[in-house]
């Protein structure tokens, strides 16, 4: 449960001093890692609502909300990884755009829906963020992956 710690520990502390970096998500990159390759749909769920609720409590949003998105993206991760071999970096740089966007996507739901904030969807600039975020979310999974083979 390190490298999830240190995905919301970078989440928190770095967009402070570098405002870019507010646009890569780490612990969603994070959650989809482990639950694609645990392949278990219940610790996929777990794994999702743990970091989420910790992004939560460290961040200045709602209670719950990062919980309830990441939950979602870490079931449904894991129920990909079940179906999938996903040690391709094509399909993991696929896999980081579509749950980046979903995640995206969700969290825009629910703004809307339980907090009732109208707040606008930039497709757009989602785009081109999660073709960031999926950059460097296979750079980020070759990474985990020696880390997983040298342990």
């Amino acid at each position: 449960m390190v490298i999830p710690l240190f995905a919301i520990l970078f989440q928190v502390q770095v967009p402070l001093f570098f405002p870019f970096a507010k646009v890569l998500d780490m612990p969603m990159l994070v959650v989809v890692y482990f639950a694609v390759m645990q392949r278990s749909q219940v610790r996929g769920l777990l794994i999702g609502a743990v970091v989420g609720l910790a992004q939560d409590s460290l961040s200045k949003n709602w209670l719950g909300m990062f919980g309830i998105v990441d939950t979602l993206v870490g079931y449904f991760a894991a129920s990909i990884g079940m179906r999938l071999d996903v040690d391709h970096p094509m399909l993991r740089f696929i896999l980081a755009f579509f749950f980046y966007n979903f995640h995206q996507t969700v969290y825009w739901v629910l703004r809307r829906a339980l907090l009732a904030q109208m707040v606008p969807l930039d497709w757009q600039h989602m785009l081109v963020q999660a073709v960031f975020n999926a950059v460097v979310g296979v750079s980020l999974y070759h990474f985990l992956d020696r880390l997983r083979e040298t342990a």
